[in-house]
């Protein structure tokens, strides 16, 4: 899920970048130490910084902006597709197993409107797949008694044909709310010059941004909302300027969920078969 300390280091990062354009091993952008950090700066802290020449930003959240802006149906959406690793083809009355049968897939085999499914566990191959499958077809009485098994392959009796799958599960992720708050952004900066190359540079920056990624694979839609400038001149120098934007952002819940495995499969009146594919 993404909150708002996620949304702070993902502006925290865009700042870094800005003023340490090679990296933080390299010059800054305004050739003085700078300092990039959520939260607000020690005062005592900040004045000694100030004195040395060195440049503060800080980002934080905006007291009392939050307000909920949920507006787009609650539902599951896929995230990046995983691809089964565990593979199954059919050759008349045989289905066979090869790849790799790890954790996180369902097989499935549906015979005369039978259907018998396998969730892979620790250990797995598709030996062992093949057997499982082999073993719950032939608990049936009636014809899908005499089915087999070797070597991988799941041998129904002559005249069955098997329709075979193999689906993996999907990371999926759901809003559960949105959000939309107001950051700070501040430049703490010794001298005017510095205080106006630092904001224009920053500023400049999230202007070129609609939307941040954020950490959970959803994006929050970035607005500036306004600009104020501070001058100081007590123990040290301050020449501050604050830059406000709004983040409109989801709270979110991910899940792993299983794919449709076979399309036609009859669920039994107690629910069993729904239980091995949901479990």
């Amino acid at each position: 899920m993404a909150d708002q300390s996620q949304v702070e280091q993902v502006l925290a990062a865009i700042v870094s970048g800005v003023l340490y354009p090679a990296g933080v091993a390299g010059p800054s952008l305004v050739g003085a130490p700078c300092r990039i950090h959520r939260g607000w700066p020690d005062a005592a802290g900040l004045d000694a910084d100030l004195l040395s020449g060195l440049v503060t930003v800080t980002v934080a959240a905006d007291p009392r902006t939050q307000r909920t802006t949920t507006r787009y149906p609650d539902g599951w959406r896929s995230l990046a597709a995983v691809a089964v690793t565990l593979l199954v083809s059919v050759q008349a009355n045989t289905a066979t197993f090869s790849g790799a049968a790890n954790i996180g897939q369902i097989a499935g085999l549906l015979v005369d409107q039978v259907a018998a499914v396998h969730r892979t566990q620790v250990g797995d191959t598709p030996f062992t797949v093949a057997a499982t499958l082999a073993s719950l077809l032939a608990g049936i009485p009636g014809p899908l008694s005499a089915t087999t098994v070797e070597a991988g392959m799941v041998i129904l009796p002559d005249g069955l044909v098997p329709v075979a799958r193999v689906v993996a599960d999907q990371p999926s992720i759901r809003e559960t709310r949105r959000q939309m708050q107001a950051f700070r952004i501040v430049c703490w900066c010794p001298d005017p010059g510095t205080r106006d190359q630092v904001a224009s540079a920053i500023d400049s920056a999230f202007s070129t941004y609609d939307f941040l990624g954020l950490p959970d694979g959803m994006a929050g839609r970035l607005r500036f909302i306004a600009t104020t400038s501070t001058d100081r001149a007590e123990a040290a120098a301050l020449y501050r300027r604050d830059l406000i934007y709004t983040v409109d952002y989801a709270t979110t819940i991910t899940a792993n969920l299983p794919r449709l495995l076979i399309e036609g499969m009859r669920v039994e009146a107690d629910g069993v078969l729904v239980k091995t594919l949901l479990s």
